[in-house]
């Protein structure tokens, strides 16, 4: 079977590892930080997600679009930008029409980029699989299972 992979930057790594970790198609997420090129070659948090052709790259970018604040430049954009990481030129052209194709689902506009893979840091293999490993802990609880619940009743056919 043949995996594809995409990388998305957002909110944190933990909260975007749990959600994409949770959906059928998805083979593999390798939480840490990404790097673009020119004005984004710094380190943002995000995942590289490999996935199947069980899952609709649409579907994973209105899932990342959701489950992250997508539509807030706020202060910490440096650290966590909104961003789709395309590995071939074609998901390049492929998620900005998705992109164009979703605004008129949010009142506001997305200000998610869509930007080149240049480079990848994993994190350290104690905050691998964050949620899996500590559900019950306060900030698994506070930020993670909002974005778990929000897929559970907007996406469940998707979930595993």
């Amino acid at each position: 079977m043949e995996l594809t992979k995409i990388a998305f930057g957002g909110g944190c790594h933990w909260c975007t590892e749990a959600v994409f970790e949770s959906l059928k198609g998805v083979e593999k997420v390798s939480q840490g930080w990404v790097a673009s090129t020119e004005k984004n070659s710094s380190f943002s948090e995000a995942v590289i997600i490999e996935f199947t052709n069980k899952i609709e790259l649409k579907t994973l970018i209105e899932i990342h679009l959701a489950t992250h604040k997508s539509t807030s430049n706020h202060s910490m954009r440096a650290k966590y930008r909104s961003a789709i990481y395309y590995f071939h030129p074609v998901q390049k052209s492929e998620s900005e029409f998705i992109i164009k194709e979703l605004q008129s689902n949010f009142n506001d506009k997305i200000i998610t980029q869509i930007l080149p893979f240049n480079n990848f840091k994993p994190s350290k293999s104690c905050f691998q699989n964050y949620y899996q490993k500590n559900p019950q802990k306060p900030f698994c609880v506070k930020y993670i299972q909002p974005k778990l619940h929000l897929l559970s009743k907007e996406f469940s056919n998707h979930m595993k």
